[in-house]
């Protein structure tokens, strides 16, 4: 997408093309730098407490509200349940878009391994908000320490976004043009369905052009711009640091262009990947429409379609976790595409409390193991697997 979570996202994997031989080790990241430690983790847990308790504990109390709130007892246990159910189904698929994109033959990586960077990955998004760009970060860290070359961790990591991010501007142009033609049933209001579908086209152009500029011209502009020496890194300078973010910068379209690239090739030949990456967003989706059938009647399932994306947009925002902007993001999108305002806000809160902190408990938990996993992999006399093994041809 050509928003600023996936820009800043890309930019992040991007550092990953930086020489092997950095002074992390050779890691591409930095270990203190990425991990939280405990008293930051209860930090920030105390502020994601305080929101929710916020969200679902005073918001409730307000006057206008509490009536709405009081509908809760009143929701399908069945339908709720069904919520659930899909929800488990959606980590999944995210646990198979993985296992897809960077689980090539002969990767050290195994499927539980894949369970904790997936299940972490998904808490840091949740928590750090951005576009999801602490969970792209957490991820690549993760892939590097387990033997894979920087350069193959930004080629994938891109091409994950690719894959993900692709299904989200296609869906999204699609159904808001599908409902203002009338081609699918639904309010149709201008603003959220034509508007969102050229944001999405723009999107769509910009992954074109950089897919058909050729990996030689990022290089030639990159060789444009003299390396610093390693006498020149040592004294430091508002000199050098420019020189060394111009390098940095440089290097981020050609691993956007190279993971376009990489993702073309899955779309050709759709593996588990492209599986997983269709069904992620098909069933939050339908997570969302089995909360608004908990509580009443369900919008028609191109709204719902257009709620989720259109109400997703806030996640951009710097907040963690996007707390009380997506929920507010989804519940104006319903209200404008026709959807009663009660009903609106209690089966978005009802979504966000399952789709988006139930994952958070087990990855929570899985951030953990992580750390003491990659600890193994720090402490053995060699690396898990040969980056040799990591190649995308």
């Amino acid at each position: 997408m050509s928003h600023q979570g996936l820009g800043g996202a890309l930019e992040r994997v991007a550092r990953h093309r930086q020489p092997e031989d950095a002074e992390d080790g050779g890691t591409g990241v930095s270990h203190s730098g990425l991990l939280l430690d405990r008293r930051q983790m209860v930090a920030l847990g105390l502020f994601v407490l305080a929101a929710l308790a916020f969200l679902y504990v005073v918001l409730p109390q307000l006057g206008g509200v509490r009536d709405t709130w009081d509908r809760l007892n009143e929701g399908n246990a069945w339908w709720i349940g069904v919520a659930v159910a899909l929800e488990l189904l959606s980590m999944g698929s995210y646990i198979a878009l993985f296992q897809g994109v960077h689980v090539p033959p002969g990767s050290p990586i195994r499927f539980r391994d894949s369970y904790k960077i997936t299940m972490a990955s998904l808490a840091a998004t949740r928590l750090f908000g951005a576009g999801g760009a602490g969970g792209v970060v957490l991820t690549a860290w993760s892939l590097r320490r387990s033997g894979m070359r920087r350069r193959e961790v930004a080629t994938r990591m891109s091409g994950f976004l690719v894959l993900l991010y692709g299904v989200y501007v296609g869906a999204m142009i699609i159904c808001g043009v599908a409902l203002y033609t009338g081609a699918l049933p639904g309010a149709h209001p201008f603003a959220m369905t034509i508007v969102p579908a050229i944001i999405g086209a723009i999107a769509f152009g910009l992954f074109v052009v950089a897919a058909l500029v050729p990996e030689s011209a990022w290089a030639k502009l990159q060789a444009r711009i003299p390396e610093p020496s390693p006498e020149e890194l040592e004294r430091g300078g508002r000199r050098t640091a420019m020189r060394v973010w111009l390098r940095r910068a440089a290097a981020g379209p050609a691993s956007f262009s190279e993971g376009i690239r990489f993702a073309l090739r899955k779309a050709r030949h759709p593996d588990l990947a492209i599986f997983g990456a269709v069904t992620w967003w098909a069933l939050n989706i339908a997570i969302l429409y089995a909360c608004f059938r908990a509580f009443g009647d369900a919008p028609t399932a191109a709204v719902v379609t257009q709620i989720y994306f259109v109400g997703m947009l806030a996640n951009l925002l710097p907040v963690p976790g996007g707390i009380g902007a997506v929920e507010g993001g989804m519940v104006g999108a319903s209200v404008a595409l026709g959807v009663n305002g009660s009903l609106a806000l209690i089966a978005v809160l009802t979504y966000r409390l399952i789709a988006f902190w139930l994952p958070s408990i087990p990855g929570g938990i899985a951030y953990f193991q992580l750390r003491r996993t990659v600890g193994r992999w720090q402490d053995a006399e060699e690396p898990p697997g040969s980056p040799a093994l990591y190649y995308t041809k």
